[in-house]
């Protein structure tokens, strides 16, 4: 007599026992990070509309023809920028969501983001102090100096705040998924294809051909 074969044995995805806690911190950094950048991105385009206001206010006698193309410009550098604030935060919460699920790529596209997160950063705290260390004046640039007192007086501050606040967090973010334990953690999260069992060895090899045999 034969033994029906037994079905293969899968086995599950070796994985840690417990996520650490340094990569939970970072997915929260991370999704923290993401909430600041939509609550910036609205924070810009609501005071857009008094921005202008005062910037035409303030242009009203100077008799420049270039007024509303400023306007314009403004505007559309806003709504952009706004746009893309809230696309980098939606980025962040996809990582997140990776971190916490320990996928790979999540962690290598985390390192990649902060890289490019702190130099942009840095170029907007240098774009920031340049800004405060020699302004413009009104008869060198036109209507860029209006423009820029335009601007609420707590406008430069949040800027500066939230730039120096980016850098840290990718920096902190970067240094937790760069621990030994988040390594260990992300290295043992793969899969390990289904082992046959061994062959039945009470099994009865019947010959091959017409049965029963001539």
């Amino acid at each position: 007599m034969s033994y029906p074969d037994q079905a293969p044995v899968f086995r599950p995805a070796v994985t840690s026992a417990r996520r650490p806690a340094v990569v939970t911190l970072a997915a929260a950094v991370l999704a923290l990070m993401a909430l600041g950048a939509v609550a910036y991105a609205v924070t810009a385009l609501l005071a857009l509309g008094g921005t202008v206001d005062r910037f035409r206010t303030a242009t009203a006698g100077t008799g420049a023809d270039d007024v509303n193309a400023v306007v314009t410009l403004v505007r559309a550098v806003t709504i952009v920028s706004a746009m893309v604030t809230i696309l980098v935060g939606l980025v962040l919460v996809g990582l997140a969501a990776g971190l916490l699920a320990g996928r790979r790529g999540a962690r290598v596209s985390t390192w990649v983001v902060s890289g490019l997160g702190l130099l942009g950063g840095c170029c907007t705290v240098a774009a920031l102090v340049g800004q405060r260390a020699a302004p413009l004046k009104v008869g060198d640039a036109g209507l860029l100096p209006l423009l820029g007192e335009a601007y609420p007086g707590w406008w430069l501050p949040l800027n500066a705040g939230l730039s120096v606040a980016q850098m840290l967090g990718y920096l902190v973010v970067a240094v937790l998924l760069a621990l030994p334990v988040a390594h260990r953690w992300f290295g043992t999260r793969h899969p390990v294809r289904p082992e046959l069992p061994p062959e039945n060895p009470y099994r009865l090899h019947l010959p091959q051909g017409p049965w029963p045999p001539q």
